[in-house]
């Protein structure tokens, strides 16, 4: 009996493994797509290109919360499953209406706010889903798997999508995203997972509260969860001057950039694979205030690349210490939520942080947008180099110091 039944939870996370993978790869292909599509298509000024980097954003500001009760509230394989379809839908508008010769950047900014909205179930429900399918003593070994194939995606999907992007050009290429959340939604309906139904129907603002209280008053996670908010923000902003730097002032084509993304991917497979063995040998703490402490290096790399060939040299290395840090740093962060979390409170702690994480990344992004416009790319990269070091210096003694204890 109980081989039979780690047999079926295997097949079960194995699908759920797959399914993540491959929206994954078509993630990784829109990432090459939607900046040549928005900066080179559609001629957008930077502010705009700010606007349609936050779009998708934005929903986790206005939905987060109530997402993350509804998480707890509902059986998490149906959300994945219709959330996983709704993004098919939103993204597939997008080549819809460029055929027709109709896309402007606010019906992009439309289509990329359902997208979010959707993302915010998905997302809450996903992370809260893998503890039913695996044992807690494996979800560190679990989680730098999905990692793992992730960065795999990241690395071959941008090199494939700048390669669709030059032949087909990026409305098409972004199809292949939106088809690859049908197959994830067709593979999660699969699972076979035991997941009773949640007999709380309480009151909704209470059940919010209660999230918020677990996320920031944690002794633990509660520090974690701010240092996390202040890399989204500063993130965003730097994430939303790239595409410009790489696209307009370096003078990348859509296949450079591709190759660019595609250096990250590989990085972050390494430091993907190496984070269990970082995690059991310097602690989960340790390993994620170390990789975040390559983030300013990498950004100022970026805000001095000249415009010739060494400053695309730069923006690789750049990218690629990015790629090793964030691939190091991340699956110790989801074990120590997922650990240390209650089941019942999953849903809401990891849709609160989540969506603190996103409505900060769309500030960051509008934020560059609109200051890329006054002073210029490297003086904001300069900028949020400065507002990131600020920041650390107020909340960095107590998050390090509580990091390094985990």
């Amino acid at each position: 009996m109980g081989d039979a039944l780690g047999a079926a939870r295997r097949s079960s996370f194995i699908r759920y493994w797959a399914g993540a993978s491959i929206s994954s790869f078509g993630s990784a292909v829109t990432a090459v797509a939607m900046p040549v599509l928005v900066v080179q298509l559609l001629a957008a000024k930077p502010f705009e290109v700010g606007v349609v980097n936050a779009a998708q954003f934005v929903p986790y500001a206005l939905l987060g919360l109530v997402a993350g009760v509804y998480t707890d509230r509902w059986r998490r394989k149906p959300i994945l499953v219709w959330a996983s379809i709704g993004r098919a839908l939103s993204l597939g508008a997008v080549p819809v209406l460029w055929l027709f010769g109709v896309l402007q950047i606010w019906m992009l900014v439309i289509a990329l706010l359902l997208f979010g909205a959707f993302s915010v179930f998905g997302f809450a429900a996903t992370q809260s889903l893998l503890p039913r399918l695996v044992p807690r003593a494996r979800l560190l070994s679990a989680n730098a798997r999905l990692d793992q194939t992730d960065a795999a995606a990241q690395t071959l999907g941008p090199a494939v999508g700048g390669a669709l992007v030059g032949l087909l050009g990026a409305p098409v290429a972004i199809v292949v995203d939106s088809i690859s959340y049908l197959v994830d939604a067709a593979l999660n309906a699969s699972i076979h997972v035991d997941e009773p139904r949640p007999a709380r129907t309480g009151n909704i603002g209470f059940e919010i509260r209660e999230g918020l209280k677990w996320t920031y008053r944690h002794r633990t996670l509660g520090p974690l969860a701010v240092s996390t908010h202040i890399w989204f923000i500063a993130n965003g902003a730097a994430m939303t001057v790239l595409s410009l730097l790489a696209l307009r002032s370096l003078g990348f084509s859509a296949f450079t950039f591709g190759l660019l993304l595609t250096a990250f991917g590989i990085t972050s497979l390494i430091g993907a694979s190496l984070a269990p063995r970082l995690g059991t040998w310097l602690g989960s703490g340790r390993v994620i205030v170390i990789a975040r402490m390559a983030y300013p290096i990498v950004w100022l790399l970026a805000a001095i690349a000249p415009p010739t060939v060494v400053g695309g040299v730069l923006l690789f290395v750049a990218l690629s210490l990015q790629g090793l840090a964030m691939g190091t740093e991340n699956s110790p962060e989801q074990v120590l939520w997922q650990t240390l979390t209650p089941d019942e409170l999953l849903g809401r702690a990891n849709a609160t942080r989540r969506s603190g994480n996103r409505t900060l990344a769309a500030v960051g992004a509008l934020s560059a947008g609109l200051l890329v416009g006054l002073i210029g790319d490297r003086l904001t990269l300069l900028g949020v180099i400065v507002f990131r070091q600020v920041k650390v210096g107020h909340f960095g003694a107590k998050n390090q110091a509580t990091a390094a204890r985990l």
